[in-house]
């Protein structure tokens, strides 16, 4: 009886014609590689097309968009990155095996190629239909969406992407590198002052020093200090520009409760549109893990809970613009009009503001200067990577804080927690106290602010202080992570909307509204609705919300369905 081959092993034919095997092809792990079931293949040929592939022939090009998702049927293909004239294998991939990563599905380019290794043949599916059957068929929706969710964590880790070539100490260096960071996206940094390939790569590009810093994209394009729109176009993170935009629903910020009001808006057939001036998934979205949300028992990472949210949104039809920043507020005709920095305008009957509560920076001498080179205010895999296997120092006391200490002790020696406070209970859920009191390299220390960041060019030592008793002590770490006080995100709104003493929007009956703006509708703000009409506030920037990211998605389907009832009471004139 012949032995079964692995399904791992790709076969080649020899001299003769005769199949030998040769590279292995991409194991799977933790399910980033998964081999589809003929059952699965046959669901995905219900709306694919078979196409015969030669060798040498290239499915999807880096730098192009990436839209067909492709399963390899017979033969190999490798994922490839090119280097000039070099060219490094990421992934081979077999029979049953599926090509792409997340960037299929959100509409972006290509970072790596796809070359067809051996001949054979391939399942490639289009984008529309795809989008649909992850909503017909969720058991193998879900295999798809988790094998890209791990395969573009792999590809950030791997340094894989497009460069970014600049100074440590230059502003514009750390605002591109936190785009990126936050927005989830490939790259990797070439620090002038330490890499020596930056100044070869740069005389090579023809740029010079004070023209960074520079976005290189896969060795042809050039980017010069390019705005955080130009890099995201680059990249297909946005499409086009926002310019007289006319919908039903507006949702401001992309934290989970505006994704989940992009949710049920769209799914209710509301013509929706999404904005948030920096990256989907909010604050939340620099969680490492959120481990009380219902239904994920072994909790779930803020990127990979907002890149679930984003796909289901753009299937149900709702425009995510990323970035894209609000900019003022004010109502014309009886239509709410959302200004947008970049000049356009974006009207509709109804307002979701989600903009969420930033960290509070911390005041210290040196925090300032540090920013970016070891002062952190988010806490994900890309700030991780600058710290590995160094003790580092994480400042607050509520959730933020206690996951962002448990993610970091996974490879730091030592993890100090900082709390101004005596008692961790005060505002840290149970569980994480739990845990991090049993973690042998978390040390908590009560009492304790912070007073200085030391270093040459990076942080080296944290100098903190006992606030009971006067006295100090040095900490040599190399990152210092912030989570400490909340600070609404309703500038923009000017005096559009009544704010409460400390920023916050207060809704319902804690408007304090004048009595003309409600009379021709003949009714009292609505129990989420602002001092404005049909501007609605969900999540942090909430006055009186919980600060739990359940309460804020919960809030963002409320905020729907209170849009409608406003909806009917003005009517969709001058909308439509």
């Amino acid at each position: 009886m012949t032995a079964a081959k692995s399904p791992h092993i790709a076969d080649v034919p020899n001299s003769a014609g005769e199949p030998v095997p040769t590279v292995p092809t991409t194991a799977d792990v933790y399910g980033a590689y998964p081999r589809l079931t003929d059952d699965q293949i046959a669901i995905l040929r219900s709306c694919g097309q078979v196409r015969p592939v030669r060798e040498g022939e290239q499915l999807f090009r880096a730098g192009e968009p990436s839209g067909e998702f492709f399963v390899v049927l017979s033969g190999t293909v490798a994922v490839v990155e090119d280097h000039g004239d070099k060219e490094h294998v990421v992934q081979l991939h077999g029979p049953h095996s599926f090509l792409g990563e997340l960037g299929v599905l959100e509409g972006q380019r290509a970072f790596l190629s796809a070359v067809v290794r051996t001949p054979g043949e391939v399942l490639a599916v289009g984008p529309a239909a795809l989008r649909d059957l992850l909503s017909r068929e969720p058991a193998l929706g879900d295999v798809i969406l988790r094998a890209y969710l791990l395969r573009r964590t792999m590809l950030a880790g791997a340094g894989t992407g497009f460069r970014i070539i600049g100074s440590a100490f230059s502003p514009d260096t750390r605002r591109l590198l936190e785009f990126a960071a936050r927005n989830r996206l490939p790259h990797r940094w070439a620090d002038l002052e330490k890499d020596t390939e930056a100044e070869a790569l740069l005389m090579r590009l023809g740029v010079a020093p004070e023209e960074t810093p520079v976005v290189v994209w896969h060795d042809y394009r050039v980017l010069r200090n390019p705005s955080n729109v130009e890099l995201a176009e680059l990249i297909g993170l946005r499409t086009g520009t926002v310019a007289r935009v006319v919908c039903d629903l507006v949702v401001i910020g992309a934290g989970p409760g505006g994704l989940a009001a992009a949710v049920y808006g769209a799914s209710e057939g509301l013509s929706t549109v999404v904005m948030d001036a920096v990256a989907t998934g909010g604050q939340a979205g620099t969680s490492p893990r959120i481990e009380n949300y219902l239904g994920f028992p072994a909790g779930i990472s803020g990127m990979e809970l907002a890149e679930r949210a984003v796909v289901q949104a753009n299937r149900f039809g709702a425009r995510i613009v990323v970035p894209a920043e609000a900019a003022g507020l004010e109502q014309r005709d009886g239509v709410n009009v959302v200004e947008v920095a970049d000049g356009g305008t974006v009207g509709a009957n109804s307002v979701v503001v989600a903009t969420g509560a930033r960290y509070r920076r911390l005041t210290a001498p040196g925090v300032e200067r540090f920013e970016g080179l070891g002062v952190h205010y988010a806490a994900t895999l890309w700030e991780a990577q600058t710290c590995r296997f160094d003790p580092v120092a994480v400042v607050g006391g509520g959730n933020s804080a206690g996951q962002a200490a448990l993610f970091m002790a996974r490879e730091s020696p030592a993890v100090h927690l900082l709390v101004r406070g005596g008692d961790l209970g005060h505002s840290m859920s149970r569980y994480l106290i739990d845990r991090i009191e049993r973690h042998p390299r978390i040390r908590v220390r009560l009492h304790t602010e912070v007073r200085e960041v030391t270093g040459e060019d990076r942080v080296e030592s944290v100098v903190v202080e006992d606030n009971r008793t006067r006295g100090q002590e040095v900490l040599t770490v190399r990152a210092l992570f912030v989570f400490i006080g909340a600070r609404p995100g309703t500038s923009w709104l000017a005096d559009a909307v009544p704010l409460d003493p400390r920023g916050f929007l207060p809704t319902g009956q804690d408007v304090a509204a004048p009595a003309e703006l409600w009379k021709p509708l003949a009714r009292a703000p609505l129990a989420l609705e602002t001092g404005l009409p049909g501007v609605f506030a969900i999540g942090d920037v909430r006055s009186g919300s919980v600060k739990r990211v359940a309460s804020a998605v919960g809030e963002g389907a409320m905020a729907v369905r209170l849009a409608h009832e406003h909806l009917g009471d003005v009517g969709p004139s001058g909308i439509r």
